[in-house]
Formats: structure tokens, sequence, C-alpha cells
């Protein structure tokens, strides 16, 4: 299925049903469209919009276009790009996050047991984010997001909830279609999966990884930075080129997981937005809402702790200690450091495993290498509290090396090997092949993965240091590696004997890697 200008290559088109390369095609000409209308969009029944001064606006409705002056009504008005995210207690704390193409009135969730009764309304927050037009490059964009948060809510329970303001009732009878459900995390510990990535952007690859996420019913997502790539230069610079409008796709692509499923996200170098504060995170703070128990949550919106069951999962923002893109390097002042410290030794006493999770790798060996920087503020923390798994992007493969201990094999770790963090050291898992375009691996070496495994000792390769540079060195830590699109899934038990059992999933759902990771075996 190819058209002249705006077809799908066929190697894709033979792994789509009809539905997504609809879905792929009606993306790329609305983005088009987007980059030419200062970011209107239309499709799938949303009111998109783009305000270029005061009054004028853009609603859809189906695939045509008209413009309208004036006040609307809230009712044209369909609120989407749902999201969710835990709050500090995943057992009763969820916060419901989703966009508008204009300004509403008295924004509100419906939560309730069961979808034809949400008894319960919650006041939305509205967090307006302006972007200002840049000549030859886009022009002004009013987005809004909103944000409610739900508290005091019942352990191991599913809700069902609508978001809506005055004009739009997600209680209505043809409202239905808009409600959504999640489950709150249970009171004690029990079996339950996890999935996670890094690097995804708007891409038919990053819908295709999403639909093979919801197969897994995952308690959770780990989203590791590099979140959408409406920064396509990645330098947290100013004049970097942005195109604010790509949120609007990314929140639509995500929709159809993270509408119900916990879409954890932290800090990658693409998600520094140098035009809405000082270190770029204005823009994440409008459009998330993320447990705020970091060390300090106005500031670094990435960086927080929150356990679910048996597990203790920490996000950090690994733009503080960068040795490779400095922009943000040294903004906390050794804050989160410090508080990571704190945190893990805390985890490390009420938890049977913590995973820690960012955008920049300690060790890897694609076209980013290795960040120094990283390995240097929190190598020594992830060794004393004997962090039991570590998940980045940045690199955009699936590797996964042996367990490292002082910066080399602690323990070989083969595809389908069991360690134990107490011993042999600590596994780093590269997952950045969630949908933008693939790296390589150094000259001559090949994927090494389930069913193609390829032994080798040693790869060339380098990691950046303090000056910007980049140092040569041989590393035999690499021990998995697939060029390809894929995720990682975590199977965490609790019990007598805990232990997570780590997989991760090609495009196809074809496994290319397993380990488990047990303490004190």
């Amino acid at each position: 299925m190819d058209t002249p200008d705006v077809g799908i290559p066929e190697r894709l088109a033979r792994r789509m049903s009809m539905a997504e390369q609809h879905e792929y095609l009606r993306t790329k000409l609305t983005r088009r469209r987007a980059l030419v209308t200062a970011g209107a969009f239309a499709g799938g029944g949303l009111l998109a919009g783009c305000s270029q001064g005061a009054g004028t606006a853009t609603r859809t409705s189906g695939p045509s276009v008209r413009a309208t002056t004036g006040q609307v009504h809230g009712s044209v008005v369909t609120p989407f790009g749902r999201h969710l995210a835990f709050g500090a207690d995943p057992r009763t704390q969820m916060r419901v996050s989703w966009q508008v193409p204009l300004a509403v009135r008295k924004p509100y969730v419906r939560v309730g047991l069961t979808p034809w009764e949400l008894g319960r309304k919650i006041e939305a927050e509205v967090r307006p984010l302006h972007t200002p037009g840049l000549a030859g490059q886009r022009f002004a964009l009013d987005q809004y997001y909103l944000h409610a948060a739900l508290d005091g809510l019942r352990p191991g329970t599913t809700y069902y909830y609508g978001v809506g303001h005055e004009g739009f009732d997600p209680a209505a009878r043809d409202r239905h279609a808009t409600v959504g459900r999640f489950r709150t995390a249970p009171a004690a510990a029990e079996k339950f999966v996890f999935t996670a990535f890094g690097d995804q952007g708007v891409t038919p690859e990053a819908l295709a990884n999403d639909k093979l996420i919801l197969g897994r019913h995952p308690a959770f997502h780990l989203h590791a930075g590099d979140i959408c790539y409406a920064d396509s230069v990645g330098l947290g610079k100013d004049s970097d080129i942005y195109d604010p409008s790509a949120w609007d796709l990314f929140l639509e692509q995500t929709e159809s997981v993270a509408k119900s499923v916990p879409w954890m996200v932290t800090t990658g170098n693409h998600d520094m937005e140098a035009w809405y504060s000082p270190n770029g995170y204005g823009g994440q703070s409008a459009r998330w809402s993320l447990p705020d128990n970091g060390f300090d949550a106005r500031k670094a919106p990435g960086v927080y702790s929150f356990t679910y069951g048996n597990v203790g999962i920490v996000a950090l923002d690994a733009n503080d200690v960068s040795y490779e893109i400095p922009a943000n390097k040294g903004y906390s002042g050794g804050r989160q450091t410090a508080w990571l410290d704190k945190r893990l030794g805390e985890l490390r006493r009420t938890a049977d495993f913590v995973v820690v999770f960012f955008h920049h790798c300690a060790y890897s060996t694609a076209t980013h290498a290795s960040d120094g920087g990283v390995r240097d503020a929190w190598g020594p923390l992830f060794a004393k509290h004997q962090v039991d798994l570590v998940i980045n992007g940045h690199n955009h493969v699936y590797e996964r090396t042996d367990a490292i201990k002082g910066g080399k094999v602690g323990r070989r770790v083969p595809v389908g090997a069991s360690t134990d963090p107490t011993r042999d050291g600590i596994v780093h898992v590269t997952a950045g092949g969630a949908g933008k375009s693939l790296y390589r691996f150094p000259t001559g070496v090949k994927d090494s993965y389930e069913g193609k495994v390829r032994n080798r000792e040693s790869v060339e390769t380098f990691h950046w240091t303090g000056s910007r540079q980049q140092k040569a060195e041989t590393v035999e830590w690499s021990r998995v590696r697939y060029t390809g699109f894929s995720f990682l899934s975590v199977e965490a038990e609790a019990g007598t004997t805990p232990r997570l059992r780590v997989s991760a999933l090609a495009q196809s759902g074809e496994r290319i890697d397993h380990f488990e990771v047990r303490r004190g075996a």
C-alpha cells in the first residue's frame, strides 16, 4: 500500500493491519499539516487547535478542518492524550492527565467502580504551556494540559474514570467510549509484570511496540527518556530545532496504552526543552504529573521513586551528571546524588529488589557508548546499595551486560542465566529500541541474542570523559546485542524465593533475551 507522496514503506506495510496503515498515513498527513499550520492537527475525532491570536482556533469533525472565531462551547472540545501516573504511593494514589486543544472551563475527572457509575467528581488543574514563535521555524503555539490527583483509593482495586469539562460530561450516554480504567497496586506483594524502554518518538514502530506492551498486561511502564523528540537536536539549547506540536501526536499515539497503564517517564537529552524554564523542564512539568518525592519536584520532575509490591523503582535525571551532553550538567548542585544515596538506602531496607532507570548509559557499546559522568557519580552508589537492575535508553538498540562489579565483569550472565547482585555485581540493560531510528554497534561487532548467540569476549568501544573526549576502551561485559526495535518485560515474583525474570522482546514478539535476578541465591 504505497502512494507516491506519503505512502507506507513496503517493509512496514507487510507487518501492519489495515487500521494501523490508516493510522500511519493519517498521522503522516496531519504531521505535515501541523508543521504548516503552527501545530493544528486533525483526526480520530479530536478537536485540534493552535492559537495564533486572541479568539482564533481550529476544530475538526472527522478528517475535515474549518476555522471558528470567538468562544467555542465546551461540547465541541474533545479531550485526548490521556495518560496515567502513580503518585508516591501506587496503592492509594493515581494521577490522571490529558490534553485539550482549546481552553475549557471547570475541567474534572469522574471516577467509580463501574463504567456506568462515575459518581465521584474531582476537580482538575489546568497547566497551560505557551511556546513562542521562531522566525523561519515555527509559529507560536498554546497547549493546554490538565491533571487530576486521585487520592484515598483502595489497594488492588480496578477503577473506571472519564475526563471532562463544562459542556463535555464523560458520564453522558454518548460519551461512554471515552471512559478508561486503571488498577491500583495491591496491599501485599504479589506477582506482577512491568515493561520498559527509551527513545520512542512518533513512528509506526513506536505504535507497534505499544501494541505489544498491552499484550503483556503490565502494572506500569517505565520510559527511560527521549520521550517524544519534539526537540530533534537534543543539545538542550534554545537554538535546537523544536516542534511542540509533536507532543500532540505523541500523546495521541500513546493513549491506547497510557490511558490504562501508568506511564512513568524520566528525562533524556531530547527532553531538555530550553524555551520553558532555565533547565528546560517546564514543558515536562506541564505535561506530566509524577511522584513529587524527589529532591525537587519543581526543578526535576523526572526524579522520583515509588514502590510497587516488592520492587522499589527509582527514576533519575542523567542530564545532571552527563559528560557527553553537558547542557544541564551540575544543575542540582549535587542534591540529586545525595537524594539517591539516601533513597537507595531506604528502599534496600524495605523492598526485595531495587530497579533504577534513567537515560544515558553507564555501560553500552553502541553509537553514544558509555557516559563516564554516570559511572563516576552513581556507579559507587549502585554498588554500595547493591542495586538489582539498571535500565537505560539513549542508544537505539538492545544491549545487555554481564553482571558488572568494579567496572569489570563480576560474573558472566549468558542468555537464560541467573545472577545474584549481592555476589556478582549489577546487570545494565540498554532498552533504546522503542521506535526511533536504530543505531549500530562498533564496526565488525555482530548482534548476539537468543537463538543467534555469537560469543564475543571483547569489544572495542569508548566512554565519555569530563573534558567531553571519547576515551577508547576494550570491554568484556557486552553479553547480548540486538539491532532492532524491542522493549523490556520484567516479571517480579514475591514469596519465599523472590526473583526478577527479565525478558527482552523484539517487535515481532519474539524473545531475544532472558535472565533471572535472585538475591542470596
